[in-house]
């Protein structure tokens, strides 16, 4: 016998879906200056519901950026609090042309939604807000925990707007644990907890050489090139086997644990699929004597992401350019001090720097990994709600990504966030034809239902 709250979810889905699809509607793309109505609308669009379904204190918090919507239900007395988290903005949709239907006018194919945030988060935002509704319903409009919902519109442009609010309203966001529904399945039909995930510290190294351009003729071989200068820096940063060369660079990073281990050899993982289907290349590269799933949730990574400098235009222009620069990333494993790995890798750039050329370093983004424990309450209620749902054994998975967040949960609020997130690997995120199976949407809602319902 289904729940109450399921069997309502049960009954509203083509109406959630309906719903689901205007808010992928709207147009709301974060970096670009021109949707900021768009980005305001969308708010809007999710306050409104929250109010409709019976949220309280519905807030549209304006930023310096883009709005953050705040509400609460804080009437289930002796019961756990939780601070739900999703975002509602999006990814620019270029390449427009390698779509197959329009980003913004959400389309089925084969019970999947196609559109720019399908998964990416609205789809999943839409998910712990139709949960709340069903459980609403259900239980005459009381929940079964206390619930404080948090939503930003800065996910895809860095959350700064979230992450200062959550440092000044500690006692306003205070909850036993966090939900955060933006993470995917391991593997269709396969119910998925992700319990970890990489830091990140996102450096600009421009170099500096002479005073203006200069024609390569008439200064070659007399002139410092800044764009050689980078190149022989980032040269020596990793070896040819993926290495990271900064003295420093691996002594803190701990280890996953050999249960760990053992459970990452039992998913359904195929390299070579992997190879050919999800990274499309002729080999896989990066530090020999690990798996590749181990090398992307629990080794550290450094990355070159672009080179802006010189003469980029077609055909051919004789100069030395005065200036270039070299987005570099490194992505950070448990026990890595962002700072401390900053610091380091700050002091190699500037001591393998050529004569003659000067080098700033910016620091676009930086925050730790973390890895949250599996033997707490919410972990194992969440575990069961989602075996109910898709009748298997749920499992542990990492990601190779970062949710800032997600880390200022842990640090700043200490508390533990439940990573429970219905993607697919191949539903395009960032990328043209994002999309969203819809059998996951509902099977988010009846899983975040049961699991309210389990921890009260």
């Amino acid at each position: 016998m289904a729940s109450a709250s399921v069997e309502y979810a049960r009954s509203q889905q083509q109406r959630f879906l309906n719903e689901l699809k205007d808010l992928l509607r709207i147009p709301s793309v974060s970096t670009l200056e021109q949707h900021k109505v768009d980005v305001q609308r969308a708010a809007e669009f999710v306050a409104n519901d929250l109010r409709r379904i019976g949220m309280e204190n519905v807030q549209i918090i304006p930023t310096q950026g883009h709005p953050l919507v705040y509400a609460d239900w804080l009437h289930a007395k002796n019961k756990p609090t939780v601070l739900m988290y999703a975002h509602y903005d999006v990814q620019p949709a270029e390449p427009l042309e390698e779509w197959l239907s329009p980003p913004f006018e959400p389309t089925e194919r084969n019970q999947n939604l196609y559109a720019r945030g399908a998964v990416d988060d609205k789809g999943q935002l839409w998910m712990e807000i139709k949960a709340l509704e069903s459980l609403l319903k259900a239980g005459d409009g009381t929940l079964p925990i206390n619930v404080k919902i948090l939503i930003e519109g800065e996910e895809e442009v860095g959350g700064e707007s979230i992450a200062a609010y959550v440092r000044k309203e500690k006692s306003k966001l205070k909850a036993d644990f966090a939900l955060v529904c933006d993470t995917e399945l391991f593997a269709p039909d396969l119910p998925t907890l992700c319990v970890g995930l990489r830091g990140l510290v996102y450096t600009e190294i421009e170099a500096i050489g002479a005073r203006t351009d200069l024609h390569s003729g008439m200064y070659g071989g007399a002139a410092p090139n800044p764009l050689f200068a980078l190149v022989e820096i980032l040269s020596k940063l990793k070896d040819a086997k993926g290495k990271v060369l900064i003295p420093g660079f691996y002594s803190k990073v701990k280890a996953p644990s050999k249960d760990e281990l053992k459970a990452w050899k039992k998913l359904p993982f195929n390299e070579e699929h992997y190879r050919k289907t999800e990274v499309g290349s002729t080999v896989l590269t990066g530090e020999p004597g690990y798996s590749v799933l181990y090398r992307t949730w629990a080794r550290p990574t450094l990355e070159v992401h672009g080179m802006p400098g010189g003469f980029t235009a077609p055909g051919a222009k004789t100069v030395i350019p005065a200036r270039a620069s070299a987005k570099v990333s490194m992505r950070l494993v448990p026990n890595q001090d962002p700072d401390d790995i900053l610091k380091r890798y700050e002091a190699f750039v500037k001591r393998n720097t050529p004569k003659g050329i000067q080098i700033k370093i910016k620091t676009w983004s930086k925050g730790p990994a973390c890895v949250v424990g599996t033997n707490n309450r919410f972990i194992k209620a969440a575990t069961e709600a989602m075996h109910d749902i898709f009748k298997k054994d749920t499992v542990f998975i990492r990601s190779g990504g970062s949710i800032p967040i997600v880390t200022d949960f842990q640090d700043i609020l200490k508390i533990p966030s439940v990573m429970m997130g219905f993607g697919l690997p191949d539903d395009n995120l960032h990328a043209p034809n994002e999309k969203f199976h819809i059998p996951n949407f509902y099977r988010g809602i009846e899983s975040i239902c049961l699991f309210f319902e389990k921890l009260a």
